[in-house]
């Protein structure tokens, strides 16, 4: 964390200085202050938009990180600093990744700043971070335990994040509370119908276990629906070359328990999962990709990418790696 503190610390110092020359918050068409919400990554901006709907108040909603950078590499920008710095709301995960965030916080203009922290958010469902059996270590381990911050891959996770967020919104703009509500309920239904597709697909699978040839930000996900799994590297790992060790132990577990497929995650070149994948006797096995919604870009959302259109092609993802037969 000390580099992105280095490499923003010029971008916190000027806050101050340019605060002063700031424009007044924009107004709505009936005069009234716009509610200004920013959300870290794409998840909370997605569950953000499905809340707001059509927006009475005229929110103005910005996605810090809509460049395709994912959450492990983001560094602030001053102009991020900036946008934060103006927030009546800002939803962030609060891991590891977001050490900077204390600091940019500090020179919020606003001492009444509405923060939502999604770990915070999801209360005892958060998770450490954990070596799994046949996961290989960090060259340099952490001092310190770290909390998985994949917490939007659990549908149900993002259930509470949102009732979180729908919260902050009504508090912020009780005149339009019962709009976000409504909004929030039917959104959450959704969530809701598709994780029980989720528990279906599973219950229907012939086997239990996933294996990834990969980093493994899913650890919610499968504690979520009780399946078992194993993963070259743990979801927040920096490494990317896999150990002779670590691609045997894993192909002996493909073979072993007779998986499907070999996972990946988006992003990745699935070196890896192919050489897990050839080293496995018996049948042949699929290579397949899981998208973590990481690595989210403006232009995805242009396309109109979503949370639920992304969960929706991982459960058939998931059917396959499962082998599972839909009826």
């Amino acid at each position: 964390m000390n580099k992105k503190y280095c490499i923003i610390c010029a971008g916190l110092m000027l806050i101050s200085l340019l605060s002063g020359c700031k424009p007044n918050k924009e107004s709505s068409p009936a005069g009234e202050e716009k509610i200004r919400i920013v959300a870290a990554i794409f998840p909370a901006y997605d569950w953000t938009r499905n809340i707001l709907g059509d927006d009475p108040a005229g929110a103005e909603l910005t996605l810090l990180l809509d460049n395709g950078v994912d959450l492990h590499s983001y560094q602030p920008s001053v102009d991020d600093i900036l946008t934060i710095s103006k927030a009546d709301l800002f939803i962030y995960v609060g891991g590891e990744s977001d050490g900077w965030v204390t600091d940019a916080l500090k020179r919020a203009d606003k001492a009444d700043m509405r923060v939502i922290k999604m770990l915070d958010a999801i209360g005892d469902a958060a998770r450490e971070e954990e070596l799994a059996e046949g996961m290989q270590a960090e060259e340099e381990p952490e001092e310190e335990e770290a909390y998985d911050e994949h917490i939007w891959l659990s549908l149900r996770n993002a259930a509470a994040v949102c009732k979180a967020i729908t919260a902050e919104l009504s508090a912020l703009d009780p005149a339009h509370a019962q709009d976000y509500e409504a909004n929030a309920a039917a959104y959450t239904e959704k969530l809701q119908e598709l994780d029980r597709a989720y528990l279906q697909a599973v219950d229907a699978g012939t086997v239990k276990t996933l294996l990834f040839g990969d980093r493994f930000p899913f650890r919610y996900l499968t504690e979520d629906y009780g399946l078992d799994y194993y993963a070259a590297f743990s979801g927040c790992s920096a490494e990317t070359e896999a150990s002779f060790e670590t691609v045997t132990f894993l192909a002996r577990k493909a073979e072993e328990l007779d998986l499907p497929a070999v996972l990946t995650i988006d992003g990745t070149d699935r070196r890896i999962a192919e050489t897990v994948a050839r080293n496995t006797g018996g049948r042949e096995r699929q290579i397949l990709t899981l998208d973590s919604l990481q690595s989210v870009s403006a232009k995805d959302i242009e396309n109109g990418l979503t949370y639920l259109s992304v969960m929706e092609s991982n459960l058939e993802v998931l059917r396959q790696a499962l082998g599972t037969e839909v009826k």
